[in-house]
């Protein structure tokens, strides 16, 4: 799949509740959603067939179109169950899945009150999990100059295309310098969460958050959480300034592309991938996997 461009991938491709070979999948150049940023998504991945946490992943793609502002015409489950088919239906077992709904052509302005919502499910290929000891080693994150706005401003809890616009300046910089990701800091100078990942740090013993109070509380975030209290970790959910970034011992990232990421290195702060980041990726490896 390398280097092949994702319009021209092969397979079907659920849109509107039919199947259309995947070139075929197009919307109108004056798409609502194209021009107005009147999207949302969700991304999940799928290990030995099935996919991780489907319906709660359903549940904040209905529950981000609300935010926006309209109603997915498919329920919960239709979604879901439309979901594990395209699955079956490409063949795959190890895998991204990515649903999408929007406000289609039928009004072209700010204003669309009469555009119908469209909804995709596009499956592709997607290998399960990074080799452990390169994963180990910990990514490089540049300091991003863009910030997470104010949620008095966007709608902040949904998985909204029109907030990742900051996301991609943020990455593309990093990357043009050398670095995997960029750390992005929020509207008051606080610690927030990567380009498409959040973040946790460790320091004695005990994880470290950020408090997603303007940023999305990712799915995966919130698995990890849950498996760093089984093990009896305390993890705590509050501001974290930059400067604290100097007293840390261990970081990592999480998200459903990310799973969970080790960091080395944050601008002039630097970390050592040790044994809390260990066992989460152990732990959570073990949390995606069937059986």
């Amino acid at each position: 799949m390398a280097g092949v461009p994702f319009d021209q991938l092969d397979g079907d491709i659920w849109y509107n509740g039919e199947f259309v070979h995947w070139g075929d999948a197009q919307v109108h150049v004056l798409t609502h959603g194209l021009h107005y940023a009147s999207a949302v998504f969700e991304g999940e991945r799928a290990y030995g067939g099935e996919i991780f946490k489907l319906t709660e992943h359903t549940e904040r793609l209905h529950k981000s179109a609300e935010y926006l502002g309209f109603e997915i015409p498919w329920t919960v489950q239709q979604i879901d169950d439309a979901c594990k088919e395209t699955l079956k239906r490409q063949g795959l077992t190890n895998a991204y899945v990515r649903p999408i709904a929007w406000r289609g052509s039928e009004m072209m302005g700010v204003s669309a009150q009469a555009n119908k919502i469209n909804l995709a499910i596009a499956v592709w290929d997607w290998p399960s999990y990074f080799d452990p000891e390169e994963k180990m080693k910990g990514i490089r994150l540049d300091i991003a100059d863009w910030k997470r706005p104010d949620p008095a401003t966007i709608p902040c809890k949904s998985k909204a295309a029109g907030l990742y616009m900051i996301c991609t300046l943020s990455k593309h910089a990093a990357e043009a310098k050398g670095y995997a990701d960029a750390l992005m800091f929020d509207y008051r100078g606080r610690v927030a969460e990567c380009t498409g990942a959040n973040i946790f740090f460790t320091k004695d013993n005990v994880i470290h958050t950020p408090t997603p109070d303007c940023f999305l509380d990712g799915i995966t975030r919130q698995t990890v959480i849950e498996l760093a209290k089984r093990r009896q970790f305390e993890v705590v959910e509050r501001v974290i300034m930059p400067e604290e970034m100097a007293e840390f011992e261990e970081c990592f990232i999480t998200g459903s592309a990310a799973e969970v990421t080790p960091v080395s290195e944050i601008g002039p702060y630097n970390f050592q991938p040790g044994n809390i980041s260990k066992l989460m990726i152990e732990d959570y490896e073990a949390e995606v996997t069937p059986g």
